[in-house]
């Protein structure tokens, strides 16, 4: 396991003004990890890290997919460790885990080649609560897209606004250092991922955050926040996707009877399943291919959206469904 570090106001912020997770003014910090139940292999992952760790984990969800054995992982704004840690575990002796922070010293994730990382040599990419953080969003995701290998995913948790952010509040800089203030409209990631040659976005676990601070609460005005985990795959280049039938085989460790890919896809063992012509191609270039069988159907990807159809993708839509509400998540519910 090898860790990289480097960013700047950011740095400070959480260097020197925050001691442990609960100084955030926000619910952030513990919000997901009460949306969905938890593998048994990644609690135990997370019980070996050492608590002065896990005490200065900042991060606003849990992104740990499944079967990370073997993999080569690259975790973008590992902060303390613990995320690393635990996946340094999970991806077992053949595996390697790259853990890169942010420091004025060595560059901006804006450009991991500076921190030695090489264009197609991931398997995984992930990252908790740190695009926010991040003025350049755009480049992030295209530097992350460009480091993976063809079928590579990119599994994150972020906060997400329910509107676009102002740009005074950008300037804030214990909203930015909050992940207020850089918070992406939760609609522009599918555009942004789009951009940069990712799959659509798949949506997997939501919460609300509940905002603690009153002064930094009325700065926000109207606008609310949520935690989501996302996962985008870079797709081989292949003009014509078609629609397929799906079985998965259980085989999955940790998943013997049901894999639930998403919030919207839930894979039961031995079971067919029809899905759009971009998830089947997710699948066939993924690491999961060996645990599905997959038939390709003979007729075209009907599956495109437009923008208003993507409600399915709403961190806030999910996280109501799913009743994380902020009472269950915030800091200060008795």
């Amino acid at each position: 396991m090898v860790f990289v570090c480097f960013c700047a106001c950011v740095q400070k912020y959480y260097g020197s003004r925050l001691e442990s997770s609960g100084d955030l003014q926000t619910s952030a910090a513990s919000c997901s990890l009460h949306c969905c139940p938890v593998p048994r292999s990644v609690t135990d992952a997370l019980s070996l890290v050492h608590p002065e760790v896990t005490k200065r984990f900042f991060g606003c969800g849990l992104p740990f997919p499944a079967k990370l054995d073997g993999c080569r992982v690259l975790d973008l704004g590992s902060g303390s460790g613990r995320d690393c840690f635990a996946f340094s575990k999970l991806v077992g002796p053949k595996g390697h885990v790259t853990g890169i922070d942010m420091t004025e010293e060595l560059g901006y994730m804006e450009n991991l080649g500076e921190a030695g990382i090489q264009s197609d040599s991931m398997d995984v990419v992930l990252s908790n609560c740190v695009i926010c953080l991040c003025p350049d969003k755009r480049t992030v995701l295209q530097q992350a897209y460009n480091m993976l290998k063809e079928g590579g995913e990119m599994y994150f948790s972020d906060m997400y606004a329910s509107k676009v952010v102002p740009d005074h509040m950008k300037q804030d800089t214990v909203l930015w250092g909050e992940g207020m203030g850089g918070s992406l409209f939760w609609q522009d990631l599918i555009s942004l991922a789009h951009s940069v040659g990712f799959s659509t976005p798949h949506l997997v676990s939501a919460s609300r955050i509940a905002v603690h601070n009153s002064e930094l609460k009325a700065k926000a005005g109207d606008i609310s926040y949520a935690s989501g985990t996302y996962r985008l795959f870079k797709l081989p280049k292949r003009p014509v996707m078609s629609e397929a039938t799906v079985t998965y085989k259980g085989t999955l460790a940790d998943f013997p009877d049901q894999l639930d890919f998403d919030s919207s896809h839930c894979f039961k063992k031995d079971v067919a399943v029809e899905v759009s012509g971009e998830m089947a191609e997710i699948i066939r270039s993924s690491r999961f291919f060996s645990d599905f069988k997959i038939q390709m159907l003979d007729k075209p990807d009907s599956s495109s959206e437009s923008p208003p159809q993507y409600c399915r993708l709403s961190p806030f839509l999910l996280a109501d469904k799913l009743g994380s509400s902020v009472k269950k998540c915030s800091k200060t519910s008795k």
